[in-house]
């Protein structure tokens, strides 16, 4: 293929988001809409995104997608709606704005090159920040603009969310057609400053479960699921947004683990039960409501999406000493710079006080390492060339790394 042969190629990143109120079950399979509202907290892409590069050209033969370095199969349904929503909206643009304008371009086959700088299909949400991340970089290649959260939400669920930096809700929405299931921001990444988080990765072997079929047997046989959508999520939603525009964290902080632990409740409340979190987690938990209890409030708090991963919500001030905690009773295999990747920790020694509180006995290797970051913005469009996945030939770049083997869930 000559090199001249590629008309568009387009870069773009996108973040990963950890829901503090959690999406658990659709009321619509094939539209992905959910039975309750969520809330989430867009991640730092400096420490956690994913890459896609889109190239179009009229010499492609078919589209073609590959993930983390593997050519995988373009014909994932989730994956066709999303490709097949912005090529129809990209048709629709170019017949209201100009009726006679040559449409050619619309009809080329695209590639498609993704990559995560994370542990994929591990409960960190993966899924999310890939079809987000697909979602933005098509619309790029397509001319395609406006809301795009609907789509991405086509994707996967949890995408719609990861369209937008800081704060942000997806709206159950009431429409049959999904309409107006959308997300929102509702603050940006430079609202709260001072709030920092933490990924504890337990675990980054592959979930046994994943999501979409958890969820699907969550729906069917869980009766605290319908219960918790109904009469618990409404309420939380708007005290947790009440809680972000005041940057109130004990109440941030509480109805953050209520909501994990709750989640977590319906999993068990499934049937057959499912599973999420492991022993490591648990002591997790323990080591977050001890360490509160020293200080007589609420510093930290825990999440778990689906997966045994924590993620802990603190402010700047209390990471130094959380972290040595963390360290303590869950001794790393190494003690050097490994275990903190992300932003960097001071180092505090742990007062006999605090440890004599926890009182754990110490899980070593229980956490393989922490990922430290903050929130962040929304996808981003990489304008620099040499960053593009795809070469000339629209093929992958050697230079792709292979880390990871993403699924699509």
């Amino acid at each position: 293929m000559p090199e001249d042969s590629m008309e568009k190629t387009y870069t773009c990143t996108a973040p990963v988001n950890i829901a503090v109120i959690k999406y658990w079950g659709k009321r619509d399979e094939d539209l992905i809409l959910p039975i309750n509202s969520s809330l989430s907290v867009t991640l730092h892409q400096d420490q956690l995104k994913t890459t896609t590069t889109v190239a179009t050209s009229k010499n492609f033969q078919e589209d073609r997608l590959w993930l983390n370095g593997k050519e995988e199969d373009i014909n994932h349904p989730r994956l066709q709606s999303c490709l097949k929503e912005i090529r129809r909206l990209a048709r629709k643009r170019r017949n209201d704005e100009d009726p006679g304008l040559n449409s050619t371009g619309l009809t080329h086959k695209v590639h498609i090159c993704s990559i995560n700088n994370f542990p994929t299909a591990a409960g960190l949400a993966s899924s999310a920040a890939g079809f987000a991340c697909l979602v933005y970089t098509l619309a790029q290649a397509f001319g395609v603009e406006g809301e795009l959260s609907a789509v991405a939400r086509q994707g996967s669920g949890s995408a719609c969310r990861s369209m937008y930096g800081g704060f942000v809700q997806w709206l159950i929405g009431h429409q049959c057609d999904g309409k107006d299931s959308l997300a929102q921001q509702v603050e940006p990444e430079t609202h709260w400053p001072e709030m920092r988080i933490l990924v504890l990765v337990a675990s980054a072997e592959r979930k046994h479960m994943g999501s979409t079929s958890g969820m699907q047997t969550s729906v069917q046989t869980s009766c605290l699921l319908k219960h918790r959508a109904e009469s618990v999520v409404p309420g939380r939603m708007v005290e947790m947004i009440k809680a972000v525009r005041r940057k109130d964290f004990p109440a941030f902080a509480e109805l953050t683990m209520k909501d994990s632990n709750q989640f977590h409740a319906t999993c068990l409340d499934t049937y057959p039960p499912i599973f999420y979190l492991n022993s490591v987690s648990h002591q997790v938990i323990k080591l977050v409501h001890r360490y509160n209890q020293h200080y007589g409030e609420t510093r930290v708090a825990y999440t778990f999406d689906a997966g045994p991963n924590a993620v802990i919500f603190t402010l700047e001030q209390h990471i130094p000493d959380f972290v040595q905690a963390v360290r303590h009773f869950f001794p790393p295999e190494t003690n050097g710079g490994e275990f903190i990747k992300g932003l960097p920790v001071p180092h505090v020694d742990l007062t006999e006080g605090l440890r004599s509180t926890i009182g754990l006995e110490p899980m070593p290797k229980g956490i393989n390492y922490i990922i430290s970051t903050k929130a962040g913005p929304g996808p981003r469009v990489v304008k620099d060339p040499t960053h593009h996945l795809l070469g000339p030939d629209g093929l992958p770049k050697n230079t792709v790394i292979i880390h990871q083997k993403r699924t699509l869930e």
